[in-house]
């Protein structure tokens, strides 16, 4: 039997396979076949002599939009897909555009605050209680989407291993 594709979208610091993003694809390799994106690369993004702010400015000034263009390219087939803060906004954004997305999860996709267009899909959204970016009360009841509030987290609750375990509970 052939495993459903399950797509990992790095956040905004990407890297060719991070530590904490083994974890999950460890995790879920039993029931997916498992692809990770650096989404830095999807987006065309120049990381030498930039910190965190100098990438984050290049994402918003064409680096999404690449991102998902590149996305959108390489993927024909259904997927799902799991994504972590910037990567989990590039999936919502290239499933508006016809990626075929079965499920979309994403955690600490702050950026989602700003849309206002839903998929057509399954959607998870997971946030940190402490990540004041989050999309607000009034924004999860207007699109009628599915939340879980990790208590007393920050923004990057997917580093933690523990994190790890719900999330993946939901693919």
């Amino acid at each position: 039997m052939v495993k459903p594709r399950l797509l990992l979208l790095s956040d905004l610091f990407g890297g060719e396979s991070p530590e904490w993003i083994k974890s999950y694809s460890k995790t879920l390799a039993s029931k997916f076949d498992v692809h990770y994106y650096d989404v830095l690369k999807l987006g065309g993004i120049n990381v030498s002599d930039c910190d965190e702010s100098g990438i984050h400015s290049q994402f918003l000034k064409g680096g999404i939009d690449r991102a998902v263009q590149t996305l959108l390219d390489f993927e024909k087939e259904e997927v799902t897909i799991l994504g972590f803060s910037i990567g989990g906004t590039i999936g919502w954004k290239a499933s508006l555009l016809g990626l075929k997305v079965k499920q979309l999860v994403a955690v600490s996709s702050t950026r989602l605050r700003f849309e206002t267009e839903i998929p057509n899909c399954k959607i998870k959204l997971y946030f940190g209680e402490n990540d004041r970016n989050k999309p607000n009360a009034e924004w999860f009841s207007d699109l009628n989407v599915s939340n879980y509030v990790f208590e007393n987290q920050e923004h990057q609750l997917y580093l933690i291993e523990k994190n790890t375990v719900v999330i993946c509970s939901e693919l």
